[in-house]
This record gives structure tokens, C-alpha cells and sequence, in this order.
């Protein structure tokens, strides 16, 4: 038996090789990344505003898994928010999800525990509306929505262009949309995407955000938080946008930042300050 060693472990060498030429089981170590994409829309009172965009979203970032090389599941379901659960996924998606995201404090205790050990978290759009009731989830995201003027085209500029949800738009764009003001904005988030909140038309922009942002109302923006990685974009209200390029570059490359995929090619610019 002995004297067959050698020749068994070339032969076993190469059925593995074919296995996996073939579509057989990947060697340990090498599973294909995932993400959790998540859209609960849920207020006690039954009258909270859900987005009839989702399943556009949701479609538009299983196309680019495929595309990318990532997995994607999709869930409303709060009772996914386990240990155990959260441990196949590279980030989490919170995709035009809003208002009460989760229903027990075991759920966002797992959740901050997957952020803190070093998982990613994306946020789209309304996502900036969801758990309106507890801070640490706004300083993950990097705000708290405020509200928005009606819809319409407003200037859009990339203020950090070396960023992979940023690297492959245009320097600036007119894009139509909700224009979202978020506040208690987390101070050392390091924004993607500006606009000038001095030409949006809005009766109400005295009250807020005022002259809080000069020229550079934050939009989008990505930053480092408590061993995790979180990139939002308020970016996205209509369905047609889950079809617009424009965007789809945005969300992929934020997704790819979030799940530790890509990187920045030069240093992180500066944090914002106070």
C-alpha cells in the first residue's frame, strides 16, 4: 500500500481539479461571497410610505451579484437578524427599507455585532428612514432623514472621484429625483456626492438645512464605523432609476467597498467636520 502513495495523490490532484472545472463543490476557503439584501417597510400604525421601487432595486442588485461574482438574497423578514444567520454575509444591503427595520432588541443587538466584528452595511435611498428611533443606526448610516422638497432635477457633483462608487461617473450630473436632507449627520463621514441646496426649490430650505451646507449638500457618502464599513446614497427614488447606469455604477461600487472588494486608489479623503 505503500508504494502507491505517489500515485494516488497526483490522481486525486487532478479529480479535484476537474470537479471544480466543472461545477463541483469549491475548495474550502474559496465560496462564492453573499449579501443580504433587506426591504422591511413597517410602522405600528400601518401608516408608514413604502416604496414601490423595491423589487426594482432589489432585481437591479441581483443582476450586478451576478455580473460581480457575489451572491445576493433578498428578505422583509426581521427574524433573519441572527448570529448565526449573518455570518455567510460579506454586507448588508438596507434597500429602500424604512421606518421600524427590526421588531425585538435581540435582532439589532445581532446586527450591531455583525457590524462590529467587521461586516459591511449599504444603505439606499429611504434607508435613511429607517429606525428613526435609535441613534447608534443613524451614526451607522451616517444620518437621520429630515424629509425632501418635491421631486426634480438638481446638479449633481463627485466630490471624492477615486472612490468605487464614484470612480466610473461623470464629474457632474443632472439627476431627477427626491432631494433628501438628512440630519444628526454622523461627523466623520467622508461624502461621494454633493448638490447645492441653494438651487433646489424649496419654500421650506430656510428652516432647514438653511446654510448648514454652503454649496455641498451630502448625498452619498461612505465611512469607517466601529470595525465596520458603511456606504449610504440618498440617490434613487424612482424605478427607472434601478435602470439607469448611472446609478447601477453607484450601487455596485458602494456594494464592492462595503463587502471589501475594491478599494479606494488614493488615501481616504479628510473627515467632515462638525
Amino acid at each position: 500500500m505503500n508504494g502507491m502513495r505517489p500515485v494516488l495523490l497526483p490522481c486525486l490532484a487532478v479529480l479535484l481539479l476537474a470537479s471544480n472545472a466543472l461545477g463541483g463543490a469549491a475548495a474550502p476557503g474559496t465560496q462564492k461571497k453573499k449579501i443580504l439584501v433587506y426591504t422591511r417597510n413597517h410602522v405600528t400604525n400601518g401608516q408608514g410610505f413604502v416604496h414601490d421601487n423595491i423589487p426594482n432595486c432589489v432585481e437591479a442588485i441581483t443582476k450586478l451579484g451576478a455580473e460581480n461574482g457575489f451572491g445576493v438574497d433578498a428578505s422583509a423578514d426581521p427574524g433573519v437578524f441572527t448570529p448565526e444567520n449573518l455570518k455567510q454575509y460579506s454586507a448588508i444591503v438596507f434597500a429602500n427599507s424604512n421606518n421600524e427595520a427590526f421588531e425585538t432588541q435581540a435582532q439589532r443587538d445581532s446586527f450591531r455585532r455583525y457590524i462590529r466584528g467587521g461586516g459591511g452595511f449599504v444603505g439606499i435611498h429611504s434607508a435613511s428612514g429607517s429606525e428613526r428611533e435609535w441613534p447608534w443606526f443613524w451614526a451607522l448610516l451616517g444620518g437621520k432623514f429630515h424629509r425632501h422638497p418635491k421631486i426634480q432635477p438638481f446638479k449633481v457633483r463627485v466630490v471624492e472621484a477615486d472612490h468605487p462608487a464614484t470612480r466610473d461617473l461623470p464629474p457632474t450630473f443632472t439627476w431627477d429625483d427626491e432631494c433628501y436632507y438628512l440630519d444628526n449627520l454622523n461627523k466623520n463621514i467622508r461624502p461621494l456626492l454633493v448638490t447645492d441646496p441653494r438651487k433646489i426649490d424649496d419654500p421650506k430650505k430656510a428652516e432647514y438645512p438653511g446654510d448648514r451646507f454652503g454649496d455641498a449638500l451630502p448625498l452619498a457618502w461612505y465611512h469607517n464605523f466601529e470595525g465596520g464599513r458603511s456606504f449610504y446614497t440618498a440617490l434613487g427614488h424612482k424605478k427607472e432609476h434601478y435602470q439607469d447606469p448611472i446609478l447601477l455604477k453607484h450601487i455596485r461600487g458602494g456594494i464592492l467597498w462595503a463587502m471589501g472588494a475594491a478599494e479606494q486608489t488614493k488615501a481616504p479623503a479628510a473627515a467632515t467636520k462638525e
